[in-house]
Parts: C-alpha cells; sequence; structure tokens
C-alpha cells in the first residue's frame, strides 16, 4: 500500500511540474494522497486513534485552534499555520510526522504543503464519493480517443501510431478470446482494407463462446471462486455451476445491474429461477469449515466479515475489511457500516459448521428428464412392493401360527438339517419372536421375522425388493454425477448481528444492528421497513451510487491496458490514487450507466479506440517520461495470465479442447501431490481423457493447494477476493513452460503437427512460427532453430531411450510412423517456440 502512495505522490508532482509553477494546487491530486499517507492515521477518520483530538481529513475541524491555541491550517497564512511550521522544524519533540512514524516527507513535498495553504487551504470531497459527471466530448470525436488526447496535449505528449494489423490481431485475440488468434484469421484480417475491418473482427470476437470464458477469469478472482471450502480439511463443494453461470452470463451479455441483482438476491427476486439461484452461489463462496472443534460464534464472524469484503471489492472498491475492529483510519466507513453491512446477510440459509451439501441439482432439460423417468421408475417399484407386502400379511400371520403350533419346522431345525450353526441361531431367533405377544413385538424384530419369510418361505417380495433396488441403483448411478450447485436460500429466522468490539467474538456487549447502507455514501436512509439483500443489490447499481461503474470501468481498463485508469484496483478510497485522467474514468462509469449497464457496449468502445490500437513501442523519451504508461501514450506489454499461458500452449499443440462449462477439471501432477491433505486423505487423479487438455480456468480450485502450474504465473489462491493480480517475472515461470507435463506434451504434440508438414526445416520451421507467433521467422532465429535441432536429433539418435522417454509424455497418442528420435528434436524445438517471451507476451 504504501509503494501505491509513493507512486500517486510522485505522479502527482510529475503533473504539478508539467503545469507550471504557477499551476493552482487541488486537494485531491497533490494533498489529500500526502495526509493519507502520513497523517490520517493519527488525525483521520478513527476516533480511537486520533492524537490530540486534531482532525485533518475535515477542513471545519483543521481549522479550529488546538488545546495548545495553536491553529493547525490558517488559509491563506502558511506562516502561521502550526501545520507547516511542524512540518519545517528542525525540533525532533515537535517534528511531524514522528520519526517513530517511519513517515518522511521530502523537501519538495513540504512546499507542496506550504503553497497549497497560501492558495487557500481549499479541500474537496473524495473524488469517488462524488457522483461521476459526463464530460462534454466533440459529436464527431470518439469519446475514449478526445479524453486522452487531451490530457495528452497538456502534458507535451502524443500517441503513437497505430499497431500492424498482425499485432492488432494477436493483441484483440487474446484481450477478447485469451486464445491466440488462427493463422487464417490473421491473413483475413490483414487483407481486409474496410474502413471497419477492425469493428467486424471484434464482433466476430465477441461473438464467440469462448469470450465469456476470458471474462470470467477476472470476476473469479474477485468473487473468490474455487473449488474447495477453504479451511481445515479444504473439502470440496459443489459451485462449478456458479463458473459456468458467470461464462454465461458474459457470452449473452447479460446486463451488469441484472448480473448484480442476481449474485446477491438472487433467491429473492420475483422473477427467481433456478438461474437466478445459481447466480445467488456469490454468497456462498465465502472460506467454511468442517471442523469438529470450531466455534460457532467465531465463523460466523469469519463469514460476516468475508461477504462485507467481497462486496466491499466487487462493487465498491472499498477496504471495508478494515472496519471489523475500529472505523477505517483513512476512509469515512465506521465500524457500524462494517456490520450493518454484513447484516444484509443474517437471513441466508446454511450450517455455520459441519456440514457439506449437496446443493441444488443444475442439469439440461433432457437429463432432468431422464431422472424422472428413473424416479418414476422408482416410485413404482415402491408402490409394486408395498402392494406385494400387503398382499402377503395374511400369508404371513398362516405361517407364523403354523410354526408356533409345529404343522410347520423351519428346515434348519430340522432333525436331518444339515444347517450351520449362525443359520440355527437365525432360525431359533424367528422362533423365539413369534412367540412373543403381538402388542410387544417391536418394528426391528418384526422386520427380522419378515425377512426371513421373505428369502426363504415366499420369495415373490424378495425378488421385488430386489428390483427396487436395482431401480435405486441405477437411479443414484445416473444422478451422481449430475452437476449440482451451492445456493443461496433465505429464512426468516435471521441471525443476530452486533458490533463486535475491537473484532472480538466472544465480545457480546456491542449494539445490535440491522441490514443499513453505509452512511457515507449517498442513499435514501428514510426506509420504512427492513432491508433486505435486494434492497442492497438495488442500491449498489442505482444511478446515484458513485463506485459501482466506477470500480468494473477501471477493472475492464486493466484488462485492455495493463493498469487501471485509478492504478489500485481494490481500493478507490484515500489509500488509493486519485486517476491521472479522472474524466475519461468517470465518462466510461456514466457511458456504463447510460447504456443500461451493457458490458459487451463498454468493451466495443474501448477495443476499437485509436488510443486501444495504438503500438506498444515505446521511445527511450516516451520511457523517461511515463515509464508506466500512464497517460496512455502508447499501448502495454504485459504477459498474459496465468490460465491463458496454458490456453496458449494448447491451442497451439492443437490438443486444446474447447468445450464450454462442466466440471473442473485435473491436469497433470506427480502423485503425492496432495498427501498432506486429511480429514479425509485424498489423492490428486489426473484426467485421463480429454479432459486433461481442457482450458485453464476450468483447472481444480484447491484453495490450499493451488495448482503449481497456476501458483507460478500469479493465480491467486481465492481465500481472499483478488481484483488485482501480480505479474511476476520468476525462474520458476520458465521451468514450468519447459518441464510441466502439460507443457512438454503439449509441444511433442506441436512438434507432431511441424513434421506432418513435411518439407525440409526451413519450411516446417516456418509453419510453425506462423502457427504460434503468427509471422514468418527471421533469418537469425531460423539459424538459431536449425543449430539446436541438429544438435538435438544427434543427441537423440545415440540415445533412443532418451528420446523414447521424453516423447511418451501425457496421455496423447504418439504417432508411430514418426521415428522417436525425430518426434524428440522437434519437441525440444517446440518447447523453445512456447516458452519465447513473444508466445506468452501480450503487445
Amino acid at each position: 500500500m504504501k509503494s501505491s502512495i509513493i507512486f500517486s505522490v510522485t505522479l502527482g508532482l510529475a503533473t504539478l511540474n508539467a503545469q507550471g509553477a504557477q499551476g493552482k494546487l487541488r486537494f485531491n491530486r497533490d494533498i489529500r494522497p500526502l495526509m493519507s499517507d502520513t497523517c490520517f492515521h493519527c488525525h483521520g477518520p478513527d476516533a480511537k486513534a486520533r492524537k490530540a483530538e486534531l482532525r485533518l481529513d475535515i477542513r471545519e475541524e483543521a481549522l479550529k485552534p488546538a488545546k495548545s491555541g495553536a491553529v493547525p491550517i490558517v488559509p491563506g497564512k502558511p506562516g502561521e499555520s502550526e501545520v507547516v511550521k511542524r512540518l519545517f522544524t528542525s525540533d525532533k519533540d515537535d517534528l511531524m510526522p514522528p520519526e517513530e512514524s517511519h513517515k518522511t516527507f521530502t523537501q519538495e513535498q513540504k512546499e507542496i504543503f506550504r503553497r497549497w495553504i497560501a492558495e487557500g487551504a481549499e479541500y474537496e470531497a473524495h473524488w469517488s464519493f462524488i457522483k461521476p459527471v459526463k464530460a462534454a466530448v466533440p459529436a464527431a470525436a470518439n469519446p475514449i480517443d478526445h479524453l486522452v488526447r487531451q490530457r495528452l496535449q497538456s502534458l507535451g505528449l502524443q500517441m503513437s501510431p497505430e499497431a500492424d494489423r498482425r499485432t492488432l490481431a494477436r493483441r484483440l485475440s487474446m484481450d477478447l478470446v485469451g486464445l491466440p488468434p488462427k493463422p487464417e484469421d490473421v491473413d483475413a484480417f490483414t487483407a481486409d482494407t474496410s474502413v471497419d475491418a477492425c469493428e467486424k473482427f471484434v464482433e466476430k470476437l465477441l461473438a464467440s463462446p469462448h469470450y465469456g470464458e476470458r471474462m470470467a477469469i477476472g470476476w473469479l478472482d474477485v468473487v473468490r471462486y474455487a473449488d474447495t471450502a477453504g479451511y481445515h480439511s479444504d473439502n470440496p463443494r459443489n459451485v462449478a455451476p456458479y463458473r459456468d453461470w458467470v461464462i454465461a452470463a458474459f457470452n449473452h451479455n447479460k446486463r451488469y445491474d441484472r448480473m448484480t441483482l442476481e449474485q446477491i438476491a438472487g433467491d429473492l427476486m420475483p422473477d427467481a429461477s433456478l438461474e437466478t439461484r445459481v447466480g445467488s452461489a456469490f454468497n456462498r463462496l465465502l472460506l467454511s469449515t468442517e471442523e469438529g472443534g470450531a466455534q460457532a460464534k467465531d465463523y460466523e464472524a469469519r463469514m460476516l466479515g468475508d461477504r462485507v469484503r467481497a462486496v466491499g471489492a466487487v462493487w465498491l472498491g472499498q477496504t471495508l475489511g478494515c472496519c471489523q475492529c475500529h472505523d477505517h483510519k483513512f476512509d469515512p466507513a465506521t465500524q457500524r457500516d462494517f456490520y450493518s453491512m454484513g447484516a444484509f446477510f443474517a437471513d441466508i440459509n446454511e450450517s455455520i459448521l459441519g456440514r457439506r451439501e449437496e446443493g441444488i441439482l443444475v442439469a439440461p432439460h433432457q437429463d432432468e428428464a431422464k431422472l424422472k423417468e428413473f424416479d418414476d421408475l422408482l416410485a413404482d417399484a415402491k408402490r409394486k412392493l408395498e402392494d406385494l407386502r400387503k398382499e402377503m400379511e395374511g400369508p404371513l400371520k398362516q405361517w407364523g401360527a403354523d410354526v408356533l403350533s409345529d404343522k410347520i419346522v423351519l428346515p434348519e431345525l430340522a432333525a436331518d438339517s444339515k444347517a450351520g450353526e449362525p443359520d440355527k441361531k437365525r432360525a431359533l431367533q424367528v422362533v423365539a419372536l413369534l412367540k412373543k405377544e403381538n402388542s410387544k413385538i417391536q418394528p426391528k424384530e418384526q422386520e427380522i421375522i419378515e425377512k426371513y419369510f421373505f428369502e426363504k418361505v415366499d420369495t415373490k417380495y424378495e425378488a421385488g425388493r430386489k428390483m427396487l433396488a436395482e431401480s435405486k441403483r441405477q437411479r443414484d448411478e445416473f444422478y451422481k454425477p449430475l452437476p449440482k450447485c451451492i445456493v443461496t436460500t433465505h429464512t426468516n429466522s435471521l441471525r443476530t448481528v452486533r458490533i463486535l468490539p475491537r473484532g472480538n467474538w466472544q465480545d457480546e456487549t456491542g449494539e445490535i444492528v440491522k441490514p443499513a447502507l453505509p452512511a457515507y455514501l449517498a442513499h435514501d436512509a428514510k426506509a420504512e421497513r427492513d432491508l433486505t439483500r435486494l434492497d442492497l443489490a438495488k442500491w449498489l447499481v442505482s444511478r446515484e451510487h458513485p463506485l459501482t461503474a466506477r470500480v468494473f470501468v477501471n477493472r475492464l481498463w486493466k484488462q485492455f491496458f495493463g493498469m487501471g485508469l485509478s492504478k489500485v484496483i481494490d481500493d478507490l478510497g484515500a489509500q488509493g490514487e486519485l486517476p491521472p485522467n479522472q474524466e475519461l474514468l468517470d465518462w466510461l462509469a456514466c457511458e456504463f450507466m447510460d447504456s443500461g449497464w451493457d458490458v459487451k457496449h463498454l468493451v466495443r468502445l474501448m477495443v476499437t479506440s485509436a488510443t486501444y490500437k495504438e503500438s506498444s513501442n515505446a521511445s527511450h523519451e516516451m520511457l523517461a517520461r511515463d515509464p508506466y504508461n500512464r497517460e496512455l501514450a502508447r499501448q502495454s506489454r504485459f504477459r498474459v495470465d496465468a490460465e491463458l499461458v496454458r490456453d496458449n500452449a494448447l491451442a497451439i499443440s492443437g490438443l486444446l479442447n474447447p468445450k464450454i462449462g462442466g466440471p473442473s477439471v485435473k491436469p497433470y501432477q506427480p502423485p503425492g501431490y496432495w498427501e498432506n491433505l486429511n480429514f479425509p486423505t485424498r489423492e490428486w487423479e489426473n484426467d485421463k481423457n480429454e479432459n486433461q487438455w481442457r482450458r485453464g480456468l476450468y483447472t481444480w480450485w484447491q484453495r490450499s493447494y493451488l495448482h503449481p502450474a497456476m501458483a507460478a504465473f500469479d493465480a491467486p489462491s481465492r481465500e481472499e477476493s483478488c481484483a488485482d493480480r501480480n505479474r511476476s517475472n520468476i525462474p520458476q515461470q520458465a521451468l514450468v513452460l519447459l518441464n510441466d507435463p502439460t507443457f512438454v506434451e503439449a509441444a511433442r504434440a506441436f512438434a507432431t503437427r511441424i513434421i506432418q508438414q513435411g518439407g525440409d526445416a526451413n519450411a516446417r520451421l516456418a509453419w510453425a512460427w506462423r502457427q504460434a507467433l503468427s509471422r514468418a521467422p527471421r533469418s537469425d532465429e531460423l539459424e538459431t532453430m536449425k543449430a539446436l535441432l541438429n544438435k538435438h536429433l544427434d543427441e537423440f539418435t545415440k540415445d533412443e531411450a532418451a528420446a523414447a522417454l521424453l516423447v511418451k509424455t501425457g496421455i496423447s497418442p504418439v504417432k508411430p510412423e514418426i521415428k522417436a528420435a525425430e518426434l524428440a528434436a522437434w519437441t525440444n524445438a517446440a518447447r523453445v517456440i512456447l516458452n519465447l517471451h513473444e508466445t506468452v507476451t501480450r503487445y
């Protein structure tokens, strides 16, 4: 967090310098970041942490005399302002910030404070808590490009030229569907000279069913989707249909306001359906436990906090988790706001501890119809068996009387019986029970009598019972693999929610609270009834809400430009960053709402803009002036997400299984991968069919054991909401690409395709480059690869065992007509291609 503040301050200084010495300072841009980082902890919103009863986040408070009589801020008079004196003093006892805070101001930052006070010390409401306003844009102009150019002109910068068609095709394909484009698609796009060529290419990608998969990745991060419960034994749970709901929502362009309503309150909607209930699984994605010794109150508090943090991350861009133990130290959110938000979820019908739910059935119509057939057969078998039981009541009664009168002797008890001792004991037990008075025979004893009769005397009932058992087995066998999903159901028996002093779940002295919206954000507070989750959802997507549209737009901008318009994606509060181009963020937020929360419209606007199409090449001067590309004078380059690294390799290799949706899958892992998972012990079972080559977002997401290839490329565990993945560059990533069985198998499959193209090494490598990189190889690349091929071909020809070992990696069949040494050599060449920086980088 500190680094983001330093970044914001640095950017503010750069902007100040660019505007010249006479440009007037702005509180949100130039002062708030400094105060938030250094002052608000002791002189901000949190009353319990406030020192000297001095508050600097509110102007009226900052202008009041302190106990000593000194006035912290005197507008227009920095020399009389105690803040300025404390900043510039050489007395360590009076210096602010104090040494023990380990925070300091540079001389330039101190001068900014002095100058701001001299200019009148004007405050502003925090930018993100104010309703966005749509900036005026000329009718003929592209709004994104107009606002970007306007900003660049003020800084003396200009936009970069448009990227070449090949680069654009790859960029658009990776950004919109998460897969490399096919060579023929690149050729067609490159050859299309029409003015709307890019728009047509975009529409084709937006219509792809893989669009929803690409869009789902970031959403699943922020809603903390996983296949397991998280705590203790981290057992599985049925939630895969929710992931498929997300994919379908993006593919069908479900409006964002509707997506919000269904996820938070899908069970409470007037038109609630199976679809809306599956969407409501969002509320159940939190961490839960089955541990026997867990304390219910403890986990009730954890679950409340988890849900509040998730809503804060997904829709508000607020770090509400800070308020679990105390009022926020930087933003106006309070502890009351936190627990009042949590109270919205007190109506969810769920077990706090120990019960693993199966969930509701979420099956295709044809499977539901087939299941009904099984259910009807089962019900019919039960009816027939019950009818047979009633039919045999008379014969059973007569048989019992005959046994008691010695007209019938049980075979096991006959003088010439050869029955074993257990059978004789059973027969004696039946006779003893028959001798009891009917009124004293217990139900279990009656079962013993009937079981003997139906097995030994009249077997018609036993045949019916076996038929019933077989019907049940067939029904269960069909039902077991059908998709199921834990969803939200509500109860009128609301859990009591109270403010927990210091977040202590054992302290029940805090005030009981009802559902309420955060006091610091705009809403109609005159509710005449208790609010529900549906009210919360409607408020989040109300036109007056200042945050929801901004938060989603900001996350989406990061997907297409590498960084949000406001850099700190998960915090639009005081510890976040004022966007360098706030007008652009606010215009997009307003346009998103004006469009009826149309996500595809928003995507289309972004990716067809000249700003998006810019080249990512940067001159030394441009890098020096704007190293992080905050001003958008070029496009950004970045390594693709973990799931897409896998998808890219599988697509290039030809192995990719394009199936949409379905259960999570288990890519290769060695035996013992889960050896430390207990209660129960488990073994990771690699998929042994085409599921092995499914897309990365379908990988089984075990929170405590995230798939190593995913972890290496910075995928989160999803124990908490993650709005912004890290992008690291570590040696383990190269090791994954070279040695993970998925990538070795992909290289071998790619090598098989290369060899099957025929021709000499030059022709094969040209084909491979075109498949993987959508271009021809350079002469130096050809020479390097041919030298590598010759080296490996020589080695594998001499060591056939090593060649055979390499090419048998994975379960996909090996072409027997290709010699092992040749396939192994080309496999290593393919591994190099899949390992190239260019292969896994979006330009």
